[in-house]
């Protein structure tokens, strides 16, 4: 149930309003603008209502036709009450006029702005004429939407009329607004940037084309400037004016490039990634470093130093998402040099900490594809004593709550791969008891939503891992529902298709436990769909090409088990397809060899179903050898694949008719398997398999009765 904003009478007002009867004023003047804000925010009102009349809108884009009608000259005149209505007869009369006759509403927001009744009346008044015209927000204090968090409802800037859209009828909904919003908040470019981005909402122009025109006027009227000085003085002193210019625009210019920076590090780095364009991504990076690449970089200045990181992490993540691991690891370790004397310089400062965690983070997800598990643990405890630090700092900052929420995912995931179950089991359950908070606080937050999903994921691995199926398959369930929640509602954001695939395949497997083989293939067959959907984005992901071929593998292995071999065939061939391209770019991705190694297995499964003995014991050979060769880094995953992949060169031995070699390779499947290890039900039921095999009828029952007690059904 919504709540009812409580109105405090504004400030402005020395006695309480009057209700006076309504009269036409004398006079209308067109204006441009509205000004509407709170006394306590006067002078920074002044300061705006200044900087927008006193704007020249570059010549190269006047007389253009936008969203918001002809882009003039001037923003002028700005309508600002107090300083406008000082000798009006009748105030209510005349801003209603002012209101009637403005292009755009702008409101300066601050808690004192969200709690004032005028603001809130002019806000109300403005939409019910023109429900869908032009009302921006300029942030001065607090923070949007501030009220939608327990505890912080005192921090909303925006007042209720702004927070909701109204109908055509001029009635206000409960439907959420989204009013463009610039942050003036901070001084110097951070408040340049924010006027910027309010006068290209005004103009219905985007944000990077004002900047680009604004600063090619600039640079003319610069040297025109510069050429006119020139000729009127002697060369002795136009020479010294030249050198004092020069030094000015260079130091302009550099200001200039570094909002620039700021700006494509920031706002179009997040409208780029969503679309999951690695070029597009790749060349924002590239302009930035090469910006950088002349400057000595111990005399970069705070921002810049860390801007410059967040560029090397930018293309890092890129040559990451294309399969260059070395490339991605160097180029990570490059930002963390840079985060890192960041941080020296200013070990307080939490938001120098989340970049520098960032870049830890990175390398241990580097280590994790690579299999080095120690390294894993290593960043991961780095990672979390970051984030701690991050809160201590600032308790009431949610970002950082949420980094401490992730770096308690990030260890859990680090202790599952070291299959201390219960231990990683612990750490996703305390991360979702406040990520669930959070997202229920404040649905809207699509970190908060994402943040979810991935534990969810995490929590739905371990309790499968521990043998708790019906568990397992309700994260997984409830996992998938959130995504595809989120991707309906997300305008097709790769992020959630492609944390969707490896959500199906859990959800498929899980199933395919309890022996629900014909919805687990359906669960499969989305996840392959979604895959290739994005390739169909961007085929130099190399990341999605393995999600793609890990699918397809999955998909034939069920069909396999389901006595489908021919549709089998054709998935395992698209996918070790494209698994022999990916392992011939780089071999020392662990993930991508174990899933040929995979291939080969499936492939002899679907020989055997069809009679090719002599093509299956070729496939069960060459996986044995895949098997073999591979250093995961889960020395005891290993050991399973490598029995695994014995007990399938025993099937096909046996199927031959060479009983003496089907046993020696079943006796070396068991040998194989480590003793008195945690063990997973897909590996107890590996267990079972080969000692039914060899006659150990006791043994395998007794394993049998574990599986059958959880009510894992056996898959050969």
């Amino acid at each position: 149930m919504p709540r009812v904003a409580h109105l405090e009478p504004d400030q402005r007002a020395a006695v309480t309003p009057r209700i006076r009867p309504r009269r036409k004023p004398k006079t209308q003047t067109t204006y441009f603008a509205f000004l509407s804000y709170s006394h306590q925010d006067e002078e920074l009102a002044k300061w705006l209502q200044r900087k927008l009349e006193q704007f020249q809108v570059p010549s190269s884009l006047v007389g253009r036709l936008t969203p918001n009608g002809a882009i003039p000259r001037r923003l002028t005149p700005v309508f600002r009450d107090e300083h406008e209505l000082a000798a009006a007869d009748d105030l209510g009369a005349e801003i209603e006029a002012a209101l009637d006759s403005s292009q755009c509403l702008i409101v300066l927001c601050s808690p004192t702005a969200a709690r004032s009744k005028w603001v809130n009346a002019e806000i109300a008044t403005f939409k019910r004429v023109r429900p869908d015209g032009c009302v921006l927000a300029a942030v001065a204090a607090g923070e949007p939407f501030a009220s939608d968090l327990p505890g912080r409802e005192g921090e909303e800037c925006f007042p209720p009329a702004l927070r909701y859209r109204f109908d055509r009828r001029g009635h206000q909904t409960l439907k959420r607004a989204e009013p463009l919003a610039a942050d003036l908040r901070h001084d110097g470019e951070g408040r340049k940037t924010g006027f910027l981005k309010l006068v290209a909402g005004m103009l219905g122009i985007s944000l990077d084309e004002l900047v680009r025109r604004e600063a090619t006027q600039r640079h003319r009227r610069m040297l025109w400037t510069t050429v006119a000085s020139v000729l009127g003085m002697v060369v002795a002193i136009a020479l010294a004016v030249a050198a004092v210019q020069a030094r000015d625009e260079a130091r302009e210019q550099r200001r200039e490039a570094e909002g620039l920076v700021a700006y494509m590090l920031g706002d179009l780095k997040d409208k780029l990634e969503p679309i999951g364009r690695l070029d597009a991504l790749d060349g924002v990076g590239s302009r930035v470093l090469a910006y950088y690449s002349s400057q000595d970089a111990a005399e970069l200045s705070d921002a810049a130093l860390l801007q410059r990181s967040r560029a090397l992490s930018l293309t890092a993540e890129v040559s990451y998402l294309r399969g260059n691991l070395d490339t991605a690891e160097r180029l990570y370790r490059q930002a963390l040099e840079g985060t890192g004397e960041a941080v020296r310089r200013d070990p307080d400062d939490p938001q120098r900490l989340f970049d520098h965690a960032q870049n830890i983070f990175a390398i241990g997800k580097i280590a994790r594809d690579r299999g080095d598990r120690a390294a894993v643990e290593g960043t991961a405890r780095q990672y979390k004593a970051l984030a701690t630090k991050m809160v201590a700092l600032d308790t009431n900052n949610m970002t950082w709550r949420m980094e401490e929420m992730n770096a308690a995912v990030n260890l859990g995931v680090a202790l599952f791969g070291q299959r201390r179950f219960s231990e990683a089991g612990k750490q996703f359950r305390e991360a979702l008891t406040t990520i669930e908070a959070l997202a229920t606080a404040n649905p809207r937050n699509g970190d908060y939503q994402q943040s979810l999903a991935q534990t969810l994921a995490w929590l739905a691995d371990a309790r499968m891992a521990e043998g708790q199926l019906h568990e397992a398959i309700a994260h997984r369930e409830r996992h998938v529902a959130l995504l595809e929640r989120l991707l309906a509602g997300s305008g097709e954001d790769v992020a959630f298709r492609q944390m969707l695939v490896p959500a199906y395949r859990g959800l498929g497997n899980a199933l395919a436990a309890r022996g629900q083989l014909r919805p687990a293939i359906e669960q499969l067959r989305k996840a392959v769909a979604q895959a290739q959907a994005l390739m169909g984005t961007d085929r130099s992901n190399l990341q999605w090409q393995g999600l793609a071929a890990r699918a397809r593998l999955n998909l034939a292995e069920m069909l396999v088990a389901a006595n489908q071999s021919v549709p089998a065939e054709s998935e395992a061939v698209q996918g070790c397809a494209i698994l022999r391209d990916l392992v011939a770019r780089d071999p020392t991705v662990h993930e991508w060899r174990a899933g040929l190694r995979d291939c080969h297995m499936i492939q002899a499964r679907i020989a055997l179903r069809s009679g090719k003995t002599g093509e299956a014991l070729e496939h069960a050979r060459t996986g044995l050898e895949n098997a073999r060769a591979i250093k995961s880094g889960d020395a005891i995953a290993d050991r399973y694949a490598v029995a695994r992949a014995y007990r399938i060169m025993g099937d096909v031995q046996a199927q031959a008719g060479n009983q003496g070699a089907a046993r020696s390779a079943w006796m070396s499947s068991l040998s194989s398997m480590p003793q008195n290890v945690p063990e997973r039900p897909s590996e107890i039921s590996e267990h079972a398999l080969v000692l039914d095999r060899l006659g150990r009828r006791a043994e395998a029952q007794r394993l049998s009765a574990k599986l059958d007690q959880i009510g894992y059904k056996r898959i050969a």
